[in-house]
């Protein structure tokens, strides 16, 4: 098998084996041709309005007699995070005082990286859902040098973090976040959007420690439901993915069943030495389950770490499982919501 070189300029966080994969072929483009990409025709441009918002949440809104959102409009507080094309910070809204997250990208380091395309595409496909499980994406604007997307304020930060801090998580929790993965995927290809890079670094956990999407740089609306693309995180990639096979939907819960093994275990189910041998346990689905992982557990995860695309249970058979039904039913909250309560 022709493994070719990882040459992707995307940033990705430090850690073993977290190798990316990427497609190669991008053209150079100068500042000059720099395109902010377009919201919505059919939506108010810096409007939050949505039929599906959580009930008794505040909206961040924009009066439509101002033409744009600017940098005056919000107080800077304390970095939230920081990456290789820019920074995160917390804010407020002047008007409201509504808090809202501020990721600040540099067009300069964009361009010289060549992901022009991811941002565009992240902002594109972000703005337009609406799902208590995606992060989201109330607006942006920009200026000269930089471009400024206002996303949702996710409290508890990355569920890496989360994860890394209690090393693995008990059954129950890991439960309740792959059912509230599973109705956000499940919202998602409703719409024809193929996320293509869940991770535990790309999903962040908001004040009542629920699940939320927030990278969409990967993501492809497709409609025609098959790409080709290599793209995302190498332990998360499908058989077809690194087979260079037409991909669909089915990609997103291959990514479901490793995320949910991670989550049992602490660590990905393909993880090795190098990635010639994580390709070849991906390819031939070579998994060992440690002791301590239920029979259920382990029957969901082999449903959904299936070779063959067509073969993986369904999403909305996910939630009718049985360690789903047992372990996360309707109403049930992580473990650490109860805690912080007390």
């Amino acid at each position: 098998m022709n493994i070719q070189k990882c040459e992707c300029k995307e940033n990705r966080p430090p850690n073993a084996g977290r190798c990316c994969t990427c497609p190669t072929n991008s053209q150079k483009m100068g500042p000059d041709n720099f395109k902010v990409p377009a919201l919505p025709l059919n939506r108010p441009q810096y409007s939050a309005k949505s039929n599906e918002k959580e009930p008794n949440k505040p909206e961040l809104k924009k009066d439509d007699k101002k033409k744009a959102w600017s940098l005056s409009d919000f107080d800077l507080g304390r970095p939230l995070g920081k990456g290789k094309f820019g920074n995160v910070y917390l804010a407020r809204e002047k008007e409201s005082h509504y808090v809202v997250a501020l990721k600040v990208l540099f067009k300069s380091q964009i361009l010289d990286s060549e992901i022009e395309h991811q941002v565009r595409r992240e902002v594109e496909i972000q703005c337009r859902l609406r799902h208590p499980n995606i992060l989201r994406m109330y607006g942006y604007f920009h200026d000269e040098k930089r471009i400024y997307l206002i996303l949702e304020y996710a409290k508890h930060g990355a569920l890496y973090k989360l994860l890394k801090e209690h090393e693995r998580f008990d059954e129950k929790t890991a439960a309740i976040y792959v059912r509230d993965l599973t109705k956000a995927l499940i919202y998602c290809h409703s719409k024809k959007v193929i996320h293509r890079d869940i991770k535990p670094e790309n999903l962040l956990i908001g004040h009542n420690y629920e699940l939320k999407i927030a990278d969409f740089g990967w993501s492809v609306h497709s409609p025609s439901s098959r790409r080709m693309t290599l793209c995302g995180t190498l332990d998360y990639l499908s058989p077809e993915m690194i087979e260079g096979k037409p991909h669909n939907y089915a990609v997103d819960i291959w990514s479901l069943g490793v995320l949910c093994y991670e989550l049992l275990v602490g660590l990905p189910p393909f993880d090795a030495k190098d990635s010639h041998q994580t390709y070849r346990k991906i390819r031939y689905v070579i998994i060992k389950y440690p002791d301590f992982i239920s029979e259920k557990a382990k029957d969901l995860m082999g449903k959904l770490l299936v070779i063959n695309p067509d073969q993986r249970l369904p999403l909305t058979q996910v939630l009718q499982h049985p360690w789903i039904l047992e372990n996360a039913p309707e109403g049930a909250r992580p473990q650490f919501c109860t805690m912080e309560q007390k």
